[in-house]
């Protein structure tokens, strides 16, 4: 009879690919440099059933709070609690401070059993625009507006993503509104899954907010495009006539900590549902 070997190890880059291909079997959209992306800026363990990657955790942290991500379970070994053990591990990787995700209905239960809460509601929309204007208040970001354009992002996620927002500048391209000559609201688009996807995007009002992805929109190539929204932002119905129609959805879930209170800026639009 053949035996089964678990092993719960740190998260390599060497298991980027089993790691790749386990999303690729949840239907996934994650390419190898979204990966590579998520590992980059995280700490996480993989389960291995005989060196082959059958589940995959990841912690990322930011400041006094973490998101924990990419957890996964190959369909083979489901019902068997390596989920409860992935989420033990990325919770131990965050050393106690106020944990983020954002949950699928199936993993649902599982964090409500660990103690975390709902939040809110995102929505995942989706598709490909038809030709904009470009905004005339909106403009490519300068070298000198990542502080400011990190600033902005603490206030409105409520911890430091400095780190994200560096990595992203390197691989997408950044879009502000200035008001006397202050960076006042944000963009950011890079490639992702199957096209690009529009977020962050931190402004002061709604108004600021569809300007900053119109002008996203606007400027590039014809293509797919993704953007994940809180359902409250007063975005979707907008997006829709965009041509980013509603797909999908999640929850969004908190352990520890308080839910941030409303601020002089808001995140419309999430860097990604791993990151929040």
């Amino acid at each position: 009879m053949q035996t089964t070997q678990l092993d719960i190890v740190p998260f390599g880059t060497q298991h980027l690919e089993g790691a790749l291909a386990l999303s690729l079997q949840a239907g996934w959209p994650h390419r190898l440099a979204d990966w590579q992306m998520a590992l980059a800026l995280s700490t996480g363990v993989v389960v291995l059933e005989n060196d082959i990657v059958v589940g995959t955790t990841l912690t990322t942290r930011f400041g006094d709070c973490a998101t924990i991500n990419m957890v996964i379970v190959s369909e083979g070994m489901r019902g068997r609690g390596l989920g409860r053990r992935l989420m033990e591990a990325g919770l131990d990787a965050a050393r106690g401070v106020p944990c983020r995700l954002v949950a699928t209905q199936e993993g649902l239960p599982l964090y409500e059993k660990i103690g975390f809460r709902q939040v809110g509601d995102i929505l995942q929309c989706q598709g490909f625009c038809a030709a904009m204007e470009i905004p005339i208040d909106v403009e490519w970001m300068q070298s000198g507006d990542l502080a400011e354009i990190a600033a902005l992002d603490e206030v409105a996620f409520g911890a430091d993503r400095s780190k994200l927002i560096s990595y992203m500048k390197d691989i997408g391209r950044f879009a502000v509104i200035r008001r006397d000559e202050r960076v006042v609201g944000f963009s950011a688009t890079r490639a992702f899954g199957r096209g690009e996807v529009i977020g962050p995007v931190v402004a002061e009002n709604l108004d600021n907010a569809r300007k900053l992805i119109q002008f996203q929109i606007a400027v590039r190539r014809d293509g797919f495009l993704r953007i994940d929204t809180p359902n409250d932002s007063g975005l979707s119905r907008w997006l829709a006539e965009c041509g980013l129609v509603h797909v999908g959805g999640a929850t969004a879930m908190q352990r520890g900590g308080q839910i941030i209170p409303a601020s002089r800026v808001k995140t419309f639009a999430l860097a990604n549902q791993a990151f929040g």
